[in-house]
């Protein structure tokens, strides 16, 4: 999961970071898999896509990753769809 360390870098310095994921459901754990060649992240989630299950996930996961609060994070674009835009901003 090196690739994602440039994000977490790009959080410490400037206090925000935006991240274009494509979500996969129903995987066995959750966690980012790759870095495509656009910039877009992989992130396999174990939930599934039903009643805001997955978004729930994806803030919990990327809170603990980012070491943010939940409330840091927003869901841009893709409420609704694989593709999301996430904004994480600095406590």
């Amino acid at each position: 999961m090196d690739f994602m360390e440039k994000y977490i870098a790009e959080l410490e310095s400037s206090g925000r970071v935006s991240l274009k994921i494509k979500v996969t459901p129903k995987m066995s754990k959750t966690e980012f898999k790759k870095e495509l060649s656009d910039g877009t992240l992989k992130l396999n989630i174990k939930s599934a896509p039903e009643k805001g299950k997955g978004n729930k996930e994806i803030m919990g996961y990327l809170a603990a990753l980012f070491s943010v609060s939940e409330s840091c994070i927003t869901i841009l674009t893709g409420e609704t769809s694989p593709q999301k835009t996430v904004i994480i901003r600095k406590n």
